[in-house]
């Protein structure tokens, strides 16, 4: 792994000047299009991430002067998709309000990514490369084919940023090289890394995270194979201890932000000569 990393630096310091952002997004509202609801249960989520999240029905009230950006998602359909479409009028409103929108949709048809594309800042897709785990964890009758078709109708009409959820699967390393693979054929402009968290409720919740060595070898194996793009590691990753090491290890593999930081990451960033730059927005924006 160490010889990984000092490669993995090497590449960020030749195609990136030397600066890294930590945010810290309270500047981005998250909103759900279903509230709470969610019809495939996923073994990961079971819709707990959704409660955080404010209605988009109430988002007039929601969004005070503060909140420069939206993040807009809610729970997918037995398809795979976040019905962005059904309430195109709400997100109107939000982008007339001149906020910036974060979308993350699912698997869309081309038909529905004509309608949100010119809401959208930037669209948040989920991208996963193994059909055993779109089976296992979303629960869905589709393959990573079907995958590959919305992300590529998606960036025919949007900037589109792939997301990629290290040890999705309960934790098992499963696709993760192979959605790498792809992506480096179609052409991506931009990738988030998220870690599989367990959370209480649901199917994986007595799992545990991917091994750390091993989420940073897919983190190095980013950087090197993607040199001049951005690479961010998203707010979604185990806590405590974990979420401490891998951040401080996500640096040395060179990303180009964290979001939501342990405490130490700034001054470790700036002992390796890296300017910190404070942001206050969600992975994307």
């Amino acid at each position: 792994m160490e010889q990984m990393l000092n490669e993995a630096w090497q590449v960020r310091q030749e195609n990136f000047p030397n600066i890294i952002q930590l945010d810290f997004p309270a500047k981005t509202r998250s909103i759900s299009v279903t509230g709470s609801e969610c019809m495939l249960k996923c073994a990961h989520c079971n819709g707990h991430f959704l409660q955080a999240m404010d209605p988009i029905s109430t988002w007039q009230e929601s969004l005070g002067k503060e909140i420069k950006s939206c993040l807009i998602s809610g729970g997918c359909d037995k398809e795979g998709r976040v019905p962005i479409s059904h309430y195109l009028p709400y997100i109107k409103g939000i982008k007339d309000s001149r906020r910036q929108i974060n979308l993350h949709v699912g698997l869309q048809d081309e038909q529905e990514i004509e309608q949100f594309s010119q809401l959208a800042d930037v669209v948040s897709f989920d991208f996963v490369g193994d059909n055993e785990t779109i089976r296992e964890v979303y629960g869905l009758n589709k393959r990573v084919e079907d995958y590959i078709l919305t992300y590529l109708r998606l960036q025919r009409r949007v900037t589109v940023i792939p997301h990629i959820c290290i040890g999705l699967r309960g934790g098992q390393i499963s696709g993760e090289y192979k959605a790498l693979e792809i992506l480096k054929e179609v052409g991506v402009k931009g990738l988030v890394f998220i870690v599989f968290s367990p959370t209480d409720g649901t199917l994986y919740a007595e799992r545990k995270p991917a091994p750390l060595q091993e989420v940073i070898q897919i983190l190095c194996k980013a950087r090197i194979d993607f040199p001049d793009i951005p690479i961010n590691l998203g707010c979604m990753r185990p806590k405590g201890r974990y979420r401490f090491e891998l951040d401080q290890l996500a640096v040395r593999s060179g990303v180009n932000k964290i979001v939501q930081p342990t405490p130490g990451v700034m001054a470790m960033a700036e002992e390796m000569g890296l300017e910190v730059i404070r942001g206050e927005e969600c992975c994307v924006l």
